[in-house]
Formats: C-alpha cells, sequence, structure tokens
C-alpha cells in the first residue's frame, strides 16, 4: 500500500448505511449538478482510495449534499450545505463512500459483478427515468443523467457497483436464524405480567392537616433559598410588534366564504353518534356462536379475549359511528350499553361489546358564526400583515426608530425583560422565532423585521443588560409559601404511608388502610394514569405478597404486589412475539455481521485520504 503523502490521513470508517434504493432517490430528489458538484475544479477528481477503488470527488460531493438533504428533510427546514458540513455532516458522507469503496474492492477481489442485462434491468426500474406513458423513456433517462451531472457510462458504472455490492453484503449478513434459547428467554422476560394494589396519598388523606406556616419560617425559608427566588440575568428589549389579532376585528367578511367554510368543515360540526365498542373477530360462525354462548354460562368477555391469546388494547376499537362498523352498525347501535352481540364485520364473525354511548352533536351555521368570523378576519389579518413586511424592512434599513415604525406601519411598541433560554410571562414570549431572536440579540445588533409563527411580525432592539436580583420577599412570598408546603405535604405523606406500610405488613388488609386500586394484571411496557415509569420497575423487581412506598415528585403510594403471572407460552399473541422477537435478533445479528464485515475489508484495503482535497471539496459546495 502506498505511504501517506503530505495532507493525507489513514482512517477506519464507521458502518455505511447506504442502499441503492437510498442513493438513487437522493440523487434525483436534490437535482445536484444545481448544488454546485462542479465548482471544485476541473484537475480534482480523486480524495483518495480503497484498496484499487478511487474515491472520487464528484462522488464525495455528492454524498455530502444527500447527506445534507436528509438533515433538511429530518429537521423539516431547508438547511445550506456549508452550514450542515459545521453539524459533522461531511464526516458521516465519507464513512459511508469510505464503506461502500472498501465493500466494492472487496467484490472486485471475490470476482463478483453483474452483467449488462441486470444493471439495464436496474436502469429500467427506477420511476425517475420513466415518460409520460408510465414506461422507460431514453430522453428522460439522458435528461435526468444530464441534469444531475452523470454521464451514462459513469451511471451505469455506478450502478453495476451497487448492485454487485447489494449481493456481497447480502450474502454476509442474510440467513442468520435467532437462537431459540435466546429468543424464548426474551419472550419470557417481557412477557411477564403483574398484579398489584395501591393507596395513593393526597393531602386529603392526612390525619392532621399541614400547620400553618409564620411569617418568619416563610422569611427563613426565602433567604436560606434565595437562589431559587433570584431572578436570572436579563435583556431589556424594546420592540415593535404587529398581531393578527391587532387587525382582525376592522376586517370585513363575505358571507358566502362564511357558508363556504361552514360547508367545508360541516364534519365538525355535524357529529352523528358513536359508541364505544371492542370487537373480536373469529375464524367462522361456529366458533364466535360457542363463545357467545359461554357468556352465559358466566364466562366474561374478558375471558374470550384471553381465549384467543389477545391483549385487551387489540379489541379495542375506541369510539365508532354506526356508518364505520359496516353491516355490524345497526345491531351495534340497537344494543344496550355493556351487552355483547354477534354480528359480522369486515374481518368476519364477530361478537361486539358495547361499553358507552356518546350522542351526535349539530352545531348550525348560526351557532358556527363567531368562531367562522373571527378565522376569517384573523386570516385576513395575517395577509395584510405579510403585504407590509417588506414596507417594515425598508423602513428599517432606512434608520427609522421603533417609534417611527409603530406610528407609519401601525405597529405597537414595548419593552419587556427576556432571560435567555428561559421563556417569559409576556405573550410576545410564547413565539419560538422571537425567543429565538431575543437570544441571539446583542447590543448594536441592527433590527429587522421577524415574522412569527401565526403570521405576525416583530422587530427588536438591544436597550441595556439586567443583572440578576433576588426577587423582593413580598413578590416572591406566594412561590416561598407553595415551596414550603409542598416539602411539607411530601414530608407528611411519606410518614403516613410508612405508618401504613407498617400495619399493612402486621396483617391489616390494604382496603381497611384507605382507598385501594387493584390491577389484575400490568405488563413491563404498561403505564397507570398519574403514576410515575418507576412504579413499573419497582413491580418488577418486587416478591410476590412484598410491600413498599414509592414516592417520585408529588406521587406517593403504598403499593402491594399480589402476583406474578409468566408469560403464556401458547396462543396465535405468543407465537407473534416469539416471531416479532426471533425477527430483531436476526436483524440484530445481520447488522453486527455487515458492520464486522465492513470493517474487516476497510481495514485489509487499506485506506488513503488527501484531506487537502476534501477539505477543498466541502469549501466549493453551495
Amino acid at each position: 500500500m502506498a505511504k501517506a503523502t503530505e495532507g493525507e490521513t489513514r482512517r477506519k470508517p464507521n458502518k455505511g448505511k447506504s442502499t441503492l434504493t437510498w442513493l438513487m432517490t437522493g440523487m434525483l430528489i436534490l437535482g445536484l449538478g444545481g448544488f454546485g458538484v462542479t465548482n471544485f475544479g476541473g484537475t480534482l477528481t480523486s480524495i483518495g482510495s480503497v484498496g484499487r477503488i478511487d474515491l472520487s470527488a464528484r462522488d464525495y460531493a455528492r454524498a455530502v449534499q444527500q447527506e445534507a438533504a436528509r438533515m433538511s428533510q429530518q429537521i423539516g427546514m431547508q438547511i445550506a450545505v456549508q452550514e450542515a458540513i459545521g453539524f459533522g455532516i461531511d464526516r458521516q458522507a465519507l464513512a459511508g463512500l469510505v464503506t461502500r469503496a472498501a465493500l466494492d474492492n472487496a467484490a472486485l477481489q471475490a470476482g463478483l459483478s453483474v452483467g449488462d442485462q441486470t444493471v439495464a434491468a436496474e436502469v429500467m426500474k427506477q420511476a425517475a427515468f420513466t415518460g409520460s406513458s408510465g414506461a422507460f423513456d431514453p430522453a428522460m433517462y439522458r435528461e435526468v443523467l444530464s441534469r444531475n451531472g452523470w454521464k451514462e457510462a459513469d451511471y451505469e458504472n455506478s450502478l453495476r457497483r451497487d448492485v454487485a455490492r447489494a449481493l456481497l453484503t447480502g450474502a454476509v449478513s442474510g440467513g442468520f436464524v435467532a437462537p431459540a434459547p435466546l429468543t424464548d428467554t426474551l419472550h419470557r422476560w417481557i412477557g411477564e405480567r403483574r398484579g398489584f394494589s395501591m393507596i395513593r396519598l393526597g393531602e386529603t388523606d392526612l390525619q392532621e392537616p399541614l400547620a400553618a406556616l409564620g411569617e418568619d419560617e416563610l422569611k427563613a425559608h426565602y433567604e436560606a433559598n434565595i437562589a431559587d427566588f433570584t431572578r436570572p440575568e436579563a435583556k431589556r428589549i424594546r420592540y415593535a410588534a404587529l398581531l393578527p389579532e391587532d387587525l382582525a376585528a376592522d376586517q370585513p367578511v363575505d358571507e358566502a366564504l362564511l357558508r363556504a367554510l361552514y360547508d367545508e368543515r360541516i364534519a365538525e360540526y355535524v357529529i352523528p353518534p358513536r359508541r364505544l365498542v371492542e370487537r373480536l373477530v373469529y375464524p367462522d360462525a361456529t366458533s364466535r356462536d360457542a363463545a357467545l354462548a359461554r357468556l352465559s354460562e358466566g364466562a366474561t368477555f374478558e375471558d374470550l379475549v384471553a381465549d384467543r391469546g389477545l391483549p385487551m388494547d387489540a379489541v379495542d376499537m375506541g369510539d365508532v359511528s354506526e356508518q364505520e362498523l359496516g353491516e355490524a352498525g345497526e345491531a351495534v347501535f340497537a344494543a344496550e350499553t355493556d351487552a355483547v352481540i354477534a354480528a359480522e364485520s369486515a374481518l368476519g364473525p364477530a361478537l361486539f361489546r358495547v361499553n358507552g354511548t356518546l350522542d351526535g352533536k349539530e352545531t348550525s351555521f348560526e351557532e358556527a358564526r363567531e368562531e367562522l368570523v373571527s378565522e376569517l378576519q384573523i386570516e385576513e389579518a395575517r395577509h395584510l400583515i405579510n403585504q407590509r413586511i417588506d414596507e417594515i424592512d425598508d423602513l428599517l434599513a432606512g434608520g427609522a426608530s421603533l417609534d417611527e415604525l409603530a406610528s407609519q406601519t401601525g405597529m405597537k411598541t414595548g419593552t419587556l425583560d427576556h432571560a435567555p433560554g428561559a421563556q417569559g410571562t409576556d405573550p410576545l414570549e410564547g413565539y419560538q422565532a422571537f425567543r429565538q431572536a431575543a437570544d441571539a440579540l446583542q447590543p448594536g445588533d441592527f433590527a429587522e423585521a421577524i415574522v412569527l409563527d401565526d403570521g405576525g411580525v416583530v422587530t427588536l432592539e438591544f436597550v441595556e443588560t439586567v443583572p440578576a436580583a433576588p426577587i423582593p420577599f413580598d413578590e416572591a412570598r406566594a412561590a416561598v409559601e407553595a415551596a414550603m408546603q409542598s416539602g411539607q405535604l411530601r414530608a407528611a405523606l411519606l410518614e403516613q404511608a410508612l405508618r401504613l406500610k407498617a400495619e399493612a405488613e402486621a396483617g391489616a388488609a390494604l382496603d381497611t388502610l384507605g382507598r385501594a386500586e387493584t390491577t389484575a394484571e400490568i405488563a413491563r411496557d404498561g403505564s397507570v394514569d398519574n403514576a410515575p415509569a418507576s412504579l413499573i420497575a419497582a413491580l418488577f423487581s418486587m416478591e410476590e405478597g412484598e410491600i413498599r412506598v414509592i414516592e417520585e415528585g408529588d406521587f406517593v403510594a403504598l403499593v402491594r404486589l399480589d402476583s406474578i403471572a409468566e408469560a403464556d407460552e401458547t396462543g396465535e399473541g405468543a407465537a407473534a412475539l416469539k416471531a416479532a422477537l426471533a425477527a430483531q435478533i436476526e436483524q440484530a445479528i445481520a447488522q453486527d455481521a455487515y458492520a464486522a464485515f465492513a470493517d474487516a475489508v476497510s481495514a485489509e484495503a487499506g485506506i488513503t485520504l488527501d484531506q487537502n482535497a476534501i477539505n477543498l471539496v466541502n469549501s466549493s459546495l453551495q
């Protein structure tokens, strides 16, 4: 292997994640020729090599731009390539390029290649190359390649390498089978259930009310915890703002537009009756009718669901209309609450349980009119503000003060103190764009128009820095009292919970100690309303019959573990869970095998990178 020259480095790549589809989609979406791929000079063709495979500067540029496009898609806004490079996407692109080259080199050494017929078939499958008839169009093919800076031969060679690489990696990462002991162990762990009883404790459960706090106690707490009652350093900011609500009330409304908007949103204003329904589907009417007969013999609907190997949430349809239920709709809507009926569903014979009735609601045009008027007026106000932005920009560019801006555009001025990184109480602080601009504002900054999320506009002027300072006691008194009362309450609840725990461990029944909630069964990924996640973790670490006090934040509860249920090893649900676990295990093994293989072939081939060339390409990208 050649020795690295000046400006060159050797490195070992991370695992590449590119696939043929990703490469094609990224290239075609970007239209790379318009982003400066050809701008780094005709003499620069390579940024390095991996074994016998050259790393072309053009391929590297495309890879960087594809990563930038991916980042833009992930964050939901367009980001410039240079800005994306600042986040390190060039290193990600280079790692992927090096890994692909290492695999290409391994395929070359193994004599693995594909013929022209395979390449042609891959080309003709790409939707970007189809004409108006929906079939492959050679002219469109040449046009798309030309627009993206590709020669036909280069593109087809690249495609040939992609297919060969896919064959190689498929051979390396395919065919793995999840070890049965591992799958079974994970299934048993995930499938376990716990039953428990719990007494939540709140202020109303205290045997004695909290003691009243005296003024001296409040002041002592205030002084001992002064950092909690100190305003952070802030920027005093003067602003001029124009918000849609400032103009909305004066905007006329067309009656025809109101009617059209009402008709467009009729589904919001005319809501049909609905039912809370659970549906349990059977393979045939005979098994369904047999299950229905079991209900008259004392079985519950929950028993029938368990017999099918399903959790209750798998049969819950939520609230549905008669139309959504199809041919079962009429029968379900005629049934009483808590009734279980047999009917045909879109999935076959089924049992339906009606858990509740939701009445329909109709809002007339006259009743909705005020809401619709407000909406149209706000929309028109946004339109007017948008038309004034250029005028505001021109006035600011001409040196207009905020007062002059207000007098000429109708903007309102004001002053507020903004603590960077925090959201204050002023309504303007509710806008993310305002907070971002205020965070970045520095003395001497030129005022500029900032468009807000709702279509409003604001401009800012730095006044002064307001140093951090304690909030006066009289002003902070309510917060001091709330903090002390919270601490008092938690300590009292914890003390009572420990006392109840001792009584329960001595043999007292839980329901004699307070309002006990009982949960028959919960999974590791389950949740309990208004309880912290630590409750579930604690349940799965407890012994059957064990009693604990669980506390986190404002939550204090006495908990007893009533039962431990092993994972169900039979039924459709168990088989489906095992299959899903096996698929995840096999995918993880395949990914590890791919990563190990890619690292090995990279190390064996030898990697040479020209950092000067890489820097030149990076600086040329637009």
